[in-house]
């Protein structure tokens, strides 16, 4: 007796676990990037000396700076990278990112580390458009949500690695010691991935490269996609507006849009709410590693769902826990009890956008996927610009921390709403080609 399998060898499995892997750290340093500046924006408001002085107002807009930059990054990449290939262009947005990173650590002012900031998103957005093409090409379907969901979830868990070692060694290394760590992706991912990451079949066969494709296949073990002619007559953002994808490509990015904002908002501006909650400096810095701790958990469990249930009511589901445990957080409970709400808290926002990118991912055929999810990223890092400046208007003008709890809930509730008139993916015709595993084992 038999049963197929997912996996047409060990060597295909290794392959794409190790592409699963190399993905994963890269989308690590851009949450490491998101969070880092988040722990060292107390120090940099508290010390006039380091950079000038900072007004609350100014402060988010420097956390806006690398947004702008990602979603640039983010829309140019899905303007080439569905012409030039997934391989290539993770490879200049590790190297763009690291530089960026530690030029920003040399940074003597404002204006100076505000540019870089800027540059440095532009590497960010890169990696963040390709990561989702790349896993959703080699994922067996069967895993295609959970492994970008591991993929993604290196958002939040360069969140914990920023809070922890600012817990640990901001005050041995400094700010600026910080951010050379995040340049550590160009000595350590980069030799990695130009020798592990391969170029995707699907994208190859997508362009006609049949023979390219095979010779990928051979060397990695991958099946071979079924060779044929292309879905969709127009590639990249051109398919995106294409009655076929329009109406669920601005949903989408609607979600994004909600999801990001409620993630760069509470990321950067966590800390110092809880500091004047009454919180010490580690204090302070502890809810946002719970934050981003319950993001992992939480979205690695209910991607598991989405592989068995579809994304969208979990998506629906996780907006809403968020809108509750906001709004939780304003009634003055004990310490567990508040702990408890961030935690659920980062399920609902920054769990969500995981599950968000699986969603997006696997939304598009071969020749608009990349693009699909760059649109997701760039658009939706609107939501991230905003968020920011949206929490240091709002402490710049005196009002109660609350209000901003409420103004986030208030965005997770219409994120919920908006997931549910998502359109069905639309059906994919026999042509489009997809990983065909046929290997069967013994029962």
């Amino acid at each position: 007796m038999t049963q197929p399998t997912e996996w047409a060898s060990a060597q295909h499995r290794r392959s794409v676990l190790w592409i699963v892997a190399l993905a994963t750290l890269a989308i690590i340093f851009d949450g490491y990037d998101l969070v880092v500046y988040g722990t060292i924006l107390p120090t940099l408001m508290a010390d006039p000396g380091q950079l000038g002085h900072i007004s609350a107002e100014q402060g988010g807009a420097l956390g806006s700076y690398a947004l702008i930059g990602v979603m640039v990054g983010a829309l140019v990449t899905g303007a080439f990278g569905d012409r030039v290939g997934r391989r290539k262009m993770m490879l200049l947005h590790i190297v763009w990112f690291s530089v960026g990173m530690a030029a920003a650590a040399l940074s003597t002012n404002l204006a100076m580390f505000g540019a870089l900031r800027f540059f440095t998103g532009i590497g960010v957005g890169g990696l963040v458009a390709t990561a989702g093409a790349v896993v959703a090409e080699f994922a067996p379907a069967g895993k295609r949500n959970l492994y970008n969901a591991i993929v993604y979830s290196g958002v939040p868990a360069g969140g914990v690695l920023a809070s922890l070692l600012a817990i640990v060694l901001r005050d041995a290394i400094g700010w600026r010691g910080l951010f050379l760590i995040g340049a550590l992706p160009l000595v350590i991912l980069l030799p990695l991935a130009a020798v592990k990451l391969p170029e995707s079949p699907q994208w190859l066969v997508s362009r006609g490269r049949t023979d390219d494709a095979a010779a990928v296949c051979s060397r990695f073990g991958i099946p071979m996609p079924a060779p044929s002619a292309p879905v969709l007559e127009k590639a990249g953002f051109a398919a995106l507006a294409t009655r076929r994808y329009a109406w669920g490509t601005t949903l989408l990015g609607m979600m994004s849009f909600a999801g990001l904002l409620l993630t760069y908002g509470l990321n950067t501006w966590l800390p110092k709410i809880m500091a004047d909650a009454g919180y010490d400096a580690k204090g302070s810095l502890a809810f946002l590693l719970v934050l981003n701790g319950g993001a992992i958990i939480g979205g690695l469990f209910a991607s598991r769902i989405a592989d068995g249930r579809g994304p969208q009511p979990v998506v629906a589901t996780t907006f809403g826990l968020a809108a509750l445990a906001l709004v939780l957080l304003t009634f003055g409970f004990p310490l567990p009890v508040l702990l408890a709400a961030v935690a659920v808290a980062g399920v609902g926002t920054i769990g969500t956008q995981v599950l968000v990118y699986g969603f997006v991912s696997n939304y598009y055929e071969t020749r608009a996927r990349a693009a699909g999810v760059a649109w997701c990223a760039g658009f939706g890092r609107l939501g991230g610009i905003v968020g920011p400046i949206i929490g240091g208007l709002l402490i710049g003008a005196g009002l109660s921390n609350n209000v901003n709890f409420y103004i986030f809930a208030g965005i997770a509730l219409a994120g919920a709403v908006v997931t549910f008139f998502v359109p069905p993916r639309p059906a994919v015709p026999k042509s489009e080609p997809e990983h065909s595993v046929a290997t069967t084992v013994d029962a």
